[in-house]
């Protein structure tokens, strides 16, 4: 099972999941530093933001494993609140840092692929309103800009947001992240001036003139699968789609929001304030590729007693538990590589066959010490078969046409993940927090080496 040329293989992470020195060498707080400062106990274990996996200080070790099991790219993001700390004044130590890392990435042929947002919002920001605020996307642009003009000589790859849709769920939905407030109207408002953030740093991007460089957006897709050919689960289907995939798909590929998407806020009576010139710039900056993260489908129905207008999006959409599923205990998460056959059939038809990438997708387990061999060495089999079911799905879409350029796993290195901590582990390395933050190549690591060196895997590996 042969790869296209050139196919890029890495992996994925974020500055706040990795760096660690989160209030050090004059980064300013986030969001995470503040939360984790005024409620310790909502994060696993006590684990907070502060040390991470240490990559401020690990990368050149990181970064040498990186190439001694031949990745070829690895995609990761700035830390706002490091470069500018209170939004205008450049924090020349963190420049320092960043192309350090940068440079060190590409000595070692592994191609950088920089992302600007992964969820870190600065302290500074949030207390105005965060993504509430419209001025939040005028700082966006402002520090996008800032980025290109920092490291735009080195890096030519660049992505404005990852996940975009998470931090409006997590964070005006359902609790889960800062501020954790549960206000509809508010998640549409928040996420218009993400969408209108990130059509601002397109055109910053156009705007620097990199040469040889590129743009996208990093976007969960979690396709929905309807319970019926029922109209209402139909609906319902439809529903869920424009709300969590086309809402940034759409306006980021093929430069509008969705006619359907604007009639729905209408009428559950939520428009966002907007601009008359916005129209224009959703039109004018699109992006030039997309990464797609796939770890699971939705399963959905039509909800029971909604309310109307809708509180939530249960009154849009129901999850549905679908008898066949396979779920991953430790995230309750279902299995169905299937999916992504979809989605990647999904991008060739509907989005021009755009260039596309899995920008993430991998597999969380707890405690994985379980299956270490006498030399500390993790048998993480289940990680490598979910992996080739993965891969032998977007194979079967490439042979048929699908413009997919590329794969990264998440993660590299075990990495924290927000009030979970360390509770699951993604990554292809190890890493021992109680003892120096030691990395251990885990035997998926291996796997991964040996199917980057032959762009591909047979069935029986």
């Amino acid at each position: 099972m042969q790869f296209p040329e050139n196919f890029l293989w890495g992996a994925a992470a974020s500055a706040p999941q990795t760096e660690g020195h989160s209030l050090e060498d004059g980064k300013s707080a986030t969001t995470w530093d503040k939360w984790f400062a005024m409620n310790p106990e909502k994060f696993n274990e006590g684990q907070g933001p502060e040390n991470t996996s240490n990559v401020y200080e690990e990368y050149p070790n990181d970064v040498q494993i990186m190439e001694d099991l031949h990745l070829n790219s690895y995609r990761i993001s700035i830390a706002w609140a490091r470069l500018l700390p209170d939004g205008k004044t450049l924090n020349i130590a963190a420049v320092k840092f960043y192309r350090q890392y940068f440079q060190e990435l590409i000595n070692h042929g592994v191609h950088p692929i920089i992302n600007l947002f992964h969820f870190d919002m600065p302290w500074w920001l949030m207390e105005k309103g965060g993504w509430e605020t419209r001025e939040a996307v005028d700082a966006f642009y402002f520090y996008a800009k800032t980025a290109f003009e920092q490291f735009g000589d080195l890096i030519t790859d660049w992505v404005t947001f990852n996940e975009p849709i998470v931090h409006i769920e997590m964070g005006y939905l359902y609790g889960f992240h800062y501020p954790a407030v549960v206000d509809f109207k508010k998640a549409i408002q928040v996420g218009y001036h993400t969408l209108m953030a990130h059509v601002m740093a397109v055109k910053a991007f156009r705007e620097a003139n990199i040469s040889g460089g590129k743009i996208g957006i990093i976007l969960n897709v979690t396709p929905a699968y309807a319970r019926s050919n029922d109209k209402a689960d139909q609906i319902a289907k439809e529903t869920a789609d424009l709300l969590l995939s086309r809402s940034f798909l759409d306006p980021a590929v093929l430069g509008e929001i969705p006619p359907e998407l604007i009639d729905l806020v209408k009428k559950h009576q939520m428009l966002p304030e907007t601009k008359e010139s916005d129209r224009k710039l959703i039109a004018e900056y699109t992006v030039d590729f997309i990464g797609i993260n796939y770890y699971q489908p939705l399963r959905v129905k039509a909800p029971e007693k909604p309310n109307f207008p809708a509180q939530n999006t249960d009154d849009l959409f129901a999850n549905y538990e679908w008898p066949e599923r396979r779920i991953n205990p430790y995230r309750g998460w279902e299995i169905y590589p299937e999916a992504l056959y979809d989605v990647a059939m999904m991008m060739k038809e509907r989005y021009h066959n755009i260039p596309w990438y899995v920008s993430e997708n991998g597999m969380g387990v707890a405690d994985e010490r379980r299956y270490a061999d006498a030399n500390g060495q993790i048998d993480d089999q289940y990680r490598i078969d979910f992996i080739k079911e993965h891969l032998t799905q977007l194979h079967r879409a490439i042979t048929e046409g699908s413009n997919c350029f590329g794969y990264h796993l998440w993660t590299f290195v075990d990495c924290w993940s927000w009030l979970n901590g360390y509770r699951n582990r993604y990554g292809l390395v190890s890493v021992d927090l109680d003892n120096h933050y030691q990395r251990t190549i885990k035997k998926s690591g291996y796997w991964y080496r040996d199917l980057i060196k032959q762009n591909g895997f047979s069935v029986e590996d």
